[in-house]
């Protein structure tokens, strides 16, 4: 029994080390990344992770409270990147000089030389 708790234990250390380098390397990648999509994508690996390492150390601890935090930080991690993809958006589309509010689609078609139809109404 303790031969299966001692591998148990290297495997999750292995894991968490493994996950570090992985997060730092991510980090990496979040700074030096040549465009803002790939950014925002270590962003979320960086998460993801971080969900990943917390949840090995609620099996490993036996501390059932840190399972919610995963929770709660997956929440918060898919939040932020929503909110960060909305910025990417507005930012995109600023420099595409289109507008990025309720009227854009009708907008952005028409500069592109595109005929927007209403649809007729349908009389019973």
């Amino acid at each position: 029994m303790e031969l299966i708790q001692q591998a148990y234990e290297f495997l999750m250390t292995a894991a968490v080390v493994v996950l570090a380098v992985m997060i730092i390397l991510s980090i990496i990648r979040s700074i030096l990344g040549p465009g803002i999509s790939d950014r925002i994508i270590a962003v979320n690996m960086i998460g993801t992770m971080v969900i990943m390492v917390t949840a090995i150390f609620s099996v490993w601890l036996n501390e059932n409270y840190l399972v919610d935090v995963c929770l709660i930080y997956a929440m918060i991690s898919f939040l932020g990147v929503v909110v960060l993809c909305k910025v990417y958006t507005g930012v995109y589309l600023q420099r595409k000089h289109m507008k990025a509010d309720l009227g854009a689609i009708e907008d952005n078609l028409s500069k592109q030389g595109v005929e927007i139809r209403e649809e007729e109404e349908v009389k019973p």
